[in-house]
């Protein structure tokens, strides 16, 4: 979960063929072989939405469908975003947007948001800033 000094958050409208559909995702990847989880959301959130993050928080992990996968993804919140150049790959097609946070909230409550690892992201930052800033 990549937030700016604005307060906006990262989503990218991606096409999945799988879905048949546009969706609403957090910059996410699969880790590269050898790669720590946390290497790897440095990586895609260069490639994904052309940012680098001097600060990162572990915000836990969660598995995405346990009876059928052994899939665990790792979800982090990344801050003091700086520019860099974005480094998309050639199969993939999505637009980066950055969103006032509580837009992105509303969009997961009202079911606009329907990816389950970028609702947990969206969802936990919520309670780890709520308890950070008390």
């Amino acid at each position: 979960v990549a937030l700016d000094k604005e307060g906006r958050v990262c989503l990218l409208r991606q096409y999945r063929h799988a879905a048949g559909s546009w969706l609403w995702e957090l910059p996410a990847g699969k880790l590269d072989p050898g790669e720590t989880p946390l290497v790897t959301a440095r990586r895609e959130l260069q490639e994904e939405a052309g940012r680098w993050a001097a600060r990162w928080e572990s915000l836990g992990s969660v598995i995405s469908s346990p009876g059928v996968f052994t899939e665990v993804v790792h979800l982090f919140l990344a801050r003091e975003l700086s520019d860099v150049p974005a480094q998309h790959e050639a199969h993939e097609v999505f637009e980066a947007h950055w969103f006032p946070f509580s837009d992105a909230l509303t969009l997961a409550g009202t079911g606009e948001i329907t990816d389950a690892k970028t609702l947990a992201g969206l969802f936990r930052v919520e309670r780890f800033l709520g308890r950070t800033q008390c």
